[in-house]
């Protein structure tokens, strides 16, 4: 098998339309690299000015700027993006084109239904795994749990509709008392963030191992709990904000706090459930827009946005891009089936191809077969 086909893919880079999402695919300096390989970059116009890109920044590193989503869809063999096509843009898919991107198919079921139905392959971001870990997600998880706390900081004021809690209290007075579910990558970023700001953090894991690790870099100015029902009852019931941070990676988020946990938490208490992009980890928890991103109840208020770090583009698009790019340069000039077979954490990515789903996971949480990732390609 060849290691480069004769023709990289032409990489095409849309606008994002997601509400919201002001996040592009790409920097100036990955366009370079992809050129510098020999990679033709086809860039909608405009796509980068929410990350304070310019058009011309794109054009000077080697990239075609073109007026129009159609016209990238339709040149490119691979879409590089940031979030899972919206239905604005499933008339532009067809059979073979390649999408790397976040997906979260075991949340958006209908985009899984319609990449299986057009034969895309699709590449997610957020299962390529080495050794356990999820390089592409990490960089978003780590943006997503620093903001989850200042965001509810931000709600817990009054004004806002909270509890009128500041979030480090002041001498004499009682810190907000913040919970994180879950010390992956979002819950110890949101750990982190909340003790800095001098609030009293309880953070919860399954993983003793995993406690232990934040507990000796923290030295106790974070109280770790080992999860279960009984500790995520007590320590909701008396939180001012409530951070859910629960992976289960491809999957959907288990349900860790129940309708009957929210009623029993303090009016004006705030939960961000930062893990709504894979379905929520609260029970009463559905994705919001940064237009619109709370709404209340049973007197509590909730923050679900699914797409948080869009929110702070010039910071997140650069983490991303330099997370991503290595992987959409191999895709680009080896090809899918060279790429996944020469990295076996790149074929973890693959969730869909020729009409299949070939992650375990996803297709699980989908209800449907695995189908193998060699025999898919070979479709």
């Amino acid at each position: 098998m060849s290691s480069r086909p004769a023709h990289p893919l032409v990489v095409g880079v849309p606008l994002e339309v997601k509400e919201g999402e002001h996040r592009v695919a790409i920097t100036p300096d990955g366009v370079h690299e992809l050129v510098a390989h020999d990679v033709q970059v086809v860039i909608e116009q405009g796509a980068g000015a929410g990350s304070v890109i310019a058009d011309d920044e794109y054009a000077a590193a080697g990239a075609e700027v073109v007026a129009g989503a159609q016209e990238v869809w339709e040149r490119a063999g691979m879409v590089l993006k940031v979030k899972e096509p919206q239905a604005d843009e499933f008339r532009f898919l067809r059979p073979g084109l390649v999408m790397f991107t976040y997906l979260h198919l075991a949340a958006y079921p209908v985009v899984a239904d319609t990449l299986l139905a057009h034969g895309v392959t699709g590449i997610a971001y957020e299962t390529v795994q080495i050794d356990g870990g999820l390089p592409l997600l990490a960089p978003m998880s780590e943006v997503a749990g620093r903001m989850a706390t200042q965001v509810g900081a931000r709600f817990l004021e009054r004004e806002l509709g909270g509890r009128g809690v500041l979030l480090g209290g002041v001498p004499g007075v009682r810190p907000a008392r913040v919970v994180v579910l879950g010390a992956g990558n979002v819950g110890w970023n949101a750990a982190w963030i909340a003790q800095g700001m001098e609030a009293e953090v309880l953070l919860l894991d399954k993983s003793l191992d995993r406690l232990r690790w934040v507990d000796q870099i923290h030295q106790g100015r974070i109280v770790t709990l080992a999860s279960n029902r009984g500790a995520v009852t007590r320590s909701v019931a008396d939180a001012d904000l409530v951070i859910g941070a629960v992976l289960v990676p491809a999957g959907r988020a288990p349900v860790v706090v129940t309708e009957d946990m929210v009623r029993s938490m303090k009016p004006g208490a705030v939960i961000v459930d930062v893990a709504v992009d894979q379905g929520g980890c609260v029970e009463t928890t559905h994705e919001t827009t940064h237009a619109d991103p709370v709404y209340e109840r049973h007197g509590v208020i909730h923050y679900a946005v699914g797409n948080m770090p869009g929110a702070v583009p010039s910071t997140s698009t650069y983490a991303l891009t330099n997370a991503t790019l290595p992987y959409a340069l191999a895709l680009a000039s080896r090809g899918v089936e060279a790429a996944t077979v020469a990295d076996p954490a790149l074929a973890h990515g693959v969730n869909v191809a020729g009409g299949a789903v070939t992650h375990p996971t996803v297709a699980e949480a989908l209800g449907r077969p695995a189908t193998p990732l060699h025999e898919a390609l070979a479709a």
